[in-house]
């Protein structure tokens, strides 16, 4: 292949048939990537907190943040394929992930596991929020398919936050 050839295929449209118009792929696939970059950064931090989890109740612990990290990663694979389906684009590698993600992360050398559980607890409700001003994103233009993936997934991150909640609750 030539280098003209190469940089036609990449300057290619990626323009995905769909009958939501031009505007409504831009909010929504838009929404959708910022959505994937928190759903990754929220993973990695579970991940993270799962593999420097200690204290007396490690196996629970590690097991719980372990079985939340696949869910979330479950995630990812839907929200990009949605804002492909509909003839958008979506996240492109790790620094598209950084610009855009809005799930702090936790570099600490030390965490406590109380901490580690009220801060994913807190970053859960948060993602919940941000899939809530999706779907309303989605309901503007009357994207019924991307909101009922929404209303599962929101459903997912009220059941980790509220795991999280009760697993730090002090009885």
């Amino acid at each position: 292949m030539s280098l003209e050839d190469a940089r036609k295929r990449r300057e290619a449209s990626l323009d995905t048939p769909s009958n939501l118009g031009s505007n409504a792929t831009k909010d929504i696939s838009a929404a959708l990537t910022a959505l994937l970059a928190d759903v990754f950064a929220l993973y990695i931090k579970t991940k993270n907190f799962h593999w420097h989890m200690s204290g007396s109740h490690f196996r629970d612990y590690h097991l719980l943040l372990d079985e939340q990290a696949e869910q979330i990663f479950a995630m990812t694979d839907e929200i990009a394929e949605r804002a492909r389906k509909i003839g958008g684009t979506t996240i492109r590698s790790v620094g598209h992930i950084a610009r855009v993600k809005r799930v702090g992360d936790n570099d600490a050398d030390f965490v406590t596991p109380e901490d580690m559980l009220a801060e994913l607890k807190e970053d859960n409700l948060s993602l919940a929020r941000r899939m809530r001003q999706t779907h309303h994103v989605c309901d503007e233009h009357g994207d019924v398919a991307t909101a009922s993936l929404i209303e599962n997934w929101i459903d997912d991150a009220e059941r980790r936050t509220w795991f999280l909640f009760e697993t730090t609750r002090r009885a």
